[in-house]
């Protein structure tokens, strides 16, 4: 049975800090990307992080560069996303998503239909 279980949400003042976790159970998780998406209350879900759990390339969306950080422990078949200095946009529903890498070697980070698998979600809450 495919598990993905995230954690770690809650809710912290603009500039502070989140770790996500995303712990994952029931498929080889080494041949995926794990990806991070957010889903704002009447916006579209959006790719955040992708990382290729077998090699460790990494993906992010534009507004996170420079703040968010995905990264793996493959031996806890576990995703983080470190996020830093924090704003009230970043508030949202997180989801942790597993799928294939694409045929040219990339995580999917804008097509969350790629994605097999997701878990239940953590809300992220930001206030200024």
């Amino acid at each position: 049975q495919v598990q993905l279980v995230e954690s770690g949400g809650g809710s912290v003042q603009a500039g502070g800090s989140l770790r996500l976790s995303c712990a994952a159970s029931g498929f080889i998780y080494s041949s995926n990307c794990m990806g991070w998406f957010r889903q704002a209350p009447g916006k579209e879900r959006e790719g955040v992080a992708a990382i290729y759990a077998g090699g460790g390339s990494t993906f992010y969306t534009d507004s996170v560069k420079g703040r968010f950080t995905i990264s793996r422990d493959n031996g806890k078949n576990t995703v983080y996303l470190q996020m830093n200095s924090l704003r009230p946009e970043d508030t949202a529903m997180y989801y942790c998503a597993a799928g294939p890498r694409s045929t040219g070697g990339f995580c999917y980070l804008y097509r969350s239909d790629k994605y097999n698998y997701w878990g239940q979600g953590t809300q992220v809450t930001i206030s200024s």
